[in-house]
């Protein structure tokens, strides 16, 4: 059977030290027949940059939709700095929202675009409205183009007025929905580095949506990967991308090579042989070849028995030629120059399997990876 898991970092104030700045507690959202979300368990931090990332569909969204009060759970609570807000209208949250179509308005000027975020709130610090439209403009690398409208500014420029004003009333939570997604991929990259310098500047709970797991990997404290409206794995980048909870995780965020096999056996390696692995080692049979796995530091695996269907991941950087280990042989059937690295399209018994290199390759070729390279996602 396949191991149920609750996602890492979900579940209330997740460290037990780290005030909870947002809470979702048994959401659920349907429309009609359609369940969009289903029973989403979570928690923001205070001061937190947090994305939600998945594809089209998975729940992100409406996820987001439900924190701003937008609309309402089907089931569930909902809780802002400690308090209920399940029923509470988006104007009484104390949230700044950035959409992603930046919903600015045309026949305003940048100046009284960032202004109308304090249409319900006077500005904090005791400062003017015109104080701290300046004060925004400068946050945002826009000073002086209060005067402008926002058709004569790049779209970069006109996100970074959505989210000035979105910031004007001085809110507890800043939420943005996809705010790039418009926008080409080289002006994205520089663009979230501005939106993450602004977010720890101000020290403001941040919840981030997107699609693109680049993006979610780069500027997030922490991250919650979504599929059918399920939370599938919540933790820190690095965690994710190395340890995925389950298959869709590693197939989804960044390259990853899934292997399918049965389990034939169990090996302790020896701290001496030079293999660069101690410990637990599992060994799976995928179509005939036989891999050794490190299942070491895993508490959600048990040890499986023998005939188990096992699924493990290799990342293509983990792979090099001629390793000492799990070695099989493969063909090049295409290659990507990317700049730093060449990433080599292999076959291999009929699938596809992707590695990282610094020169290309071509032909026959053999590759390994280490135990310790592999990672264990599934057990049945």
């Amino acid at each position: 059977m396949t191991r149920e898991r609750t996602p890492r970092g979900s579940g209330k104030n997740p460290e037990g030290n780290a005030p909870t700045a947002v809470e979702l507690d048994g959401v659920t959202r349907t429309y009609g027949e359609t369940v969009a979300l289903r029973d989403v368990s979570l928690s923001v931090r205070e001061g937190e940059f947090f994305t939600l990332v998945g594809p089209s569909g998975c729940g992100k969204t409406t996820t987001l939709r439900l924190i701003a009060g937008f609309e309402s759970p089907t089931a569930g609570t909902i809780r802002i700095g400690g308090a209920d807000v399940t029923g509470v209208p988006p104007e009484s949250r104390n949230i700044g929202v950035v959409f992603q179509n930046y919903a600015l308005f045309p026949h305003m000027t940048v100046g009284e675009n960032v202004g109308y975020g304090l249409r319900f709130a006077d500005p904090p610090d005791g400062k003017s409205r015109g104080e701290r439209v300046a004060e925004l403009l400068e946050l945002v690398d826009l000073p002086g183009l209060q005067n402008r409208k926002p058709e004569s500014l790049s779209g970069g420029q006109q996100q970074r007025v959505a989210i000035a004003r979105a910031l004007a009333p001085g809110p507890e939570l800043l939420l943005l929905d996809e705010p790039m997604s418009a926008l080409d991929a080289r002006l994205r990259e520089r663009l979230r580095l501005q939106v993450k310098r602004i977010q720890t500047e101000l020290g403001i709970t941040t919840v981030y949506v997107t699609h693109d797991q680049e993006e979610a990997l780069s500027i997030s404290d922490r991250m919650a990967v979504m599929q059918d409206g399920r939370l599938e794995q919540v933790g820190e980048p690095r965690a994710v991308y190395r340890r995925p909870d389950t298959r869709f995780v590693a197939e989804f965020v960044g390259d990853n090579n899934v292997f399918v096999g049965e389990v034939v056996g169990e090996a302790v390696a020896d701290p001496g042989d030079g293999a660069g692995s101690t410990g637990a080692q599992l060994d799976v049979d995928v179509d005939g070849t036989r891999f050794s796995i490190a299942t070491d530091g895993d508490p959600a695996i048990d040890p499986p028995a023998t005939g188990s269907r096992a699924v493990f991941c290799v990342r293509p950087e983990a792979m090099e030629p001629n390793a000492a280990e799990n070695r099989f042989d493969a063909r090049v059937t295409g290659t990507e120059f990317l700049g730093e690295t060449t990433r080599i399209h292999l076959e291999w018994r009929g699938r596809e399997l992707l590695l990282r290199t610094a020169e290309p390759l071509s032909g026959d070729v053999t590759f390994g990876f280490d135990p310790d390279g592999a990672h264990l996602v599934e057990i049945d």
